[in-house]
């Protein structure tokens, strides 16, 4: 066995620290799924000393002694030496407080550790306002100062939403197995998938949207131990969308939930209550944030009533009324259509516009042509521009069978235009009755055709109403939504001492 070369310390410290092992066969490119990590195939390291050739040559004749030097040379080597020797051990000191305080590397959109970091997590993004109050909502954070990223699945989710988001500025996290069903084997991987995404991410915050993402994205939040967890639920699923049993179960699961969780944003009072009333949660996780519409920016955008009505094909003096959402059974558009015939017989000149897109769109056609009110129906499809098509209508009715707060009320109301909602969810909260606009009990299209009656017959109340809906819908505005979550995370962030 060849014996190991004997170490010089001295000369070790004049030549600084040692060399790190040279790695031969090393191959460096772009990894197929992230062009910014560099990966390496067929690494061979080489610990200790690496033989090049003529080295040992040259470092006997290095070593070999001078006799031709003079000797009151050797004090001023001595000191150059020593200075040698104070710059070797600064710089190696200076390495190991470095690394001492490196943090372990995020991933590539959360790496500033002066911001809050925050992961937002929704099963699909659709054309509604769940999907818009979520993306508005993660942009705002970040013109406040936080680091967000939006955890998806893209599989389920409209593509021209995703590129909206994307264009916008969010940064999106595709979650693939994240689905809207209930199945076991893809709840356990989308479960797996999200640990995995937070010990990614490391974020400071977790926020869930929605009920399906919002049970499994905070179990993976328990089970990654983050500090901080909010739920959206943007709405509710306690009525107007299944039978009893599966409510049920949804409903007990909510109940387990909101214990692995901080805070619980629901839209209006409203929706707190209803929460409290069925043993989801306690009252001071509760806080109320409205899903901010930009009103002024609608307004702006909105063309005058008899432009937007030439753009649809709706004559200048009918008196038309406007539903606006997804082709689903809880926005209650079937009973809209049934309202139709009595709405007609009252008022000849009425027409309904139903702005959007969904399932029961055919059946919803299918209805009108049996009512003998076929002619009267508009379906618009999906919309890019929701004022171009609101601008066009005298009413704006919303007949859900649940309504976490009622959006399109909202932004119908901002431009002036009277709302009729059913009184269920967070509807009661945006319409006062009689002041902005008219309460009608769900499920009943006997009374909300009375009400459409009477207000296409009397137009200086239809003004009156709409006056004072413009002022009313400044209370969901965007600038008050973005204030109370601001509010609420500065909040949180001082609870849980997080930087």
């Amino acid at each position: 066995m060849v014996p190991a070369p004997r170490k010089h310390p001295r000369r070790q410290a004049a030549r600084g620290p040692p060399r790190r092992p040279l790695a031969l066969g090393l191959r460096l490119h772009p990894s197929a799924h992230r062009p910014d990590v560099l990966r390496e195939d067929q690494a061979a390291p080489l610990g200790g000393r690496v033989a090049l050739p003529r080295r040992h040559d040259d470092l006997r004749a290095r070593r070999a002694p001078r006799r031709d030097r003079d000797p009151r040379e050797l004090p001023r080597a001595g000191r150059r030496l020593e200075d040698h020797r104070d710059s070797a051990r600064n710089a190696r000191d200076g390495r190991q407080d470095a690394r001492a305080h490196r943090r372990p590397p995020a991933s590539a959109a959360l790496r500033d550790s002066a911001l809050i970091r925050v992961l937002h997590l929704i099963t699909r993004l659709t054309v509604g306002g769940s999907s818009e109050n979520t993306v508005a909502t993660v942009l705002a954070l970040g013109h406040a100062g936080y680091a967000c990223a939006l955890g998806v699945s893209f599989r389920e989710s409209d593509p021209a939403v995703l590129e909206d988001a994307r264009r916008r500025g969010c940064r999106l996290v595709d979650v693939a197995s994240l689905g809207r069903e209930v199945a076991l084997v893809s709840d356990t991987a989308a479960l797996y998938r999200l640990v995995r995404l937070v010990a990614a991410e490391r974020p400071q915050i977790v926020h869930t949207h929605t009920a399906k993402a919002g049970f499994i994205g905070r179990l993976a939040a328990r089970i990654a131990r983050v500090p901080a967890v909010i739920h959206q639920p943007h709405g509710h699923v306690f009525y107007g969308y299944w039978g009893p049993r599966r409510t049920a179960v949804y409903t007990a699961l909510e109940r387990w939930a909101a214990r692995w969780c901080d805070r619980i944003v629901t839209l209006t009072e409203r929706g707190t209550e209803e929460h409290l009333a069925r043993g989801v949660g306690r009252r001071a996780q509760f806080v109320a944030v409205p899903s901010g519409v930009p009103t002024a920016r609608l307004r702006a955008a909105a063309p005058p009533r008899p432009v937007a009505r030439a753009r649809l094909g709706i004559p200048p003096a009918t008196y038309l009324v406007a539903g606006l959402g997804r082709l689903v059974p809880v926005k209650g558009f079937d009973l809209l259509v049934e309202a139709m015939p009595r709405v007609v017989a009252g008022v000849p000149s009425a027409r309904l516009l139903l702005v959007g897109d969904g399932p029961e769109r055919a059946a919803l056609e299918r209805r009108a042509e049996v009512l003998g009110v076929a002619d009267r129906l508009h379906v618009t499809g999906v919309v890019t521009d929701v004022a171009a098509s609101l601008a066009a209508a005298d009413v704006v009715a919303a007949p859900s069978r649940n309504e976490g707060m009622g959006r399109a009320l909202v932004e119908a109301m901002a431009l002036g235009i009277p709302a009729v909602g059913a009184a269920v969810g967070g509807i009661p909260a945006v319409i006062v009755d009689g002041e902005c606009g008219r309460l009608v009990p769900p499920e009943d299209p006997a009374a909300l055709a009375r009400v459409l009656v009477e207000l296409g017959r009397d137009e200086p109340l239809r003004e009156k109403l709409g006056q004072a809906a413009i002022g009313r819908a400044e209370a969901f505005s965007t600038a008050v939504a973005d204030a109370r979550m601001r509010a609420v995370y500065e909040a949180l962030v001082r609870e849980k001492e997080l930087s």
